[in-house]
């Protein structure tokens, strides 16, 4: 089975610096195979037959952490769970414009907030579209604001342990599955 993982935190604004290829050889180093890393934002995919996932997180995120001398949480999901969101097309009905932002945001644990799903924010430029499974589907209208508060709304209502990707990191995974 395929799994993706998702680090939370790594190479933004020259911090927690952790190079692709080092990930590569550690993960190669844990006994994982078939491993692909995509852009340097901690996106990794690979093949391993543990089954629980949270195992799976916390052995991974204990071993960077020893190896880098930082936290580096970690949220993994299944080939079959990506695929199924890709497939359900989420953006299908928003109008896709040169400021419209489509992102995903997953979870370690599926929690719910208190939004009414859909929420939209009272001027209109974030909208949250769903939030299934332990992923949170959003929109962000930079048309409308310069300052994009939107990830500080979904941590505020679903927590911070939390990771996001914009939708085209998304399809680009879904173009290394196939």
């Amino acid at each position: 089975m395929f799994e993706q993982s998702f680090l939370r935190g790594i190479n933004v604004g020259g911090n927690h610096k952790l190079p692709m290829v080092e990930l590569k050889l550690i993960m190669n180093d844990m006994g994982f195979s078939n491993i692909v890393t995509l852009l340097n934002s901690g996106n990794v995919m690979f093949a391993f037959e543990e089954t629980n996932v949270s195992k799976l997180e916390s052995e991974i995120s204990n071993r960077l952490e020893n190896e880098f001398s930082f936290p580096v949480p970690k949220i993994v999901k299944t080939d079959v769970e990506i695929k199924n969101l890709f497939e359900s097309d989420p953006f299908v009905k928003i109008e896709l414009t040169k400021d419209i932002r489509q992102y995903v945001s997953f979870q370690k644990e599926a929690n719910k907030s208190d939004l009414d799903i859909p929420w939209k924010s009272e001027d209109g430029t974030f909208q949250i579209l769903s939030d299934d499974n332990g992923m949170i589907v959003s929109v962000l209208d930079l048309s409308e604001t310069g300052t994009p508060k939107a990830m500080k709304i979904v941590e505020e209502k679903y927590g911070k342990d939390i990771t996001t990707r914009n939708w085209k990191t998304i399809e680009r995974i879904i173009k290394k599955l196939s």
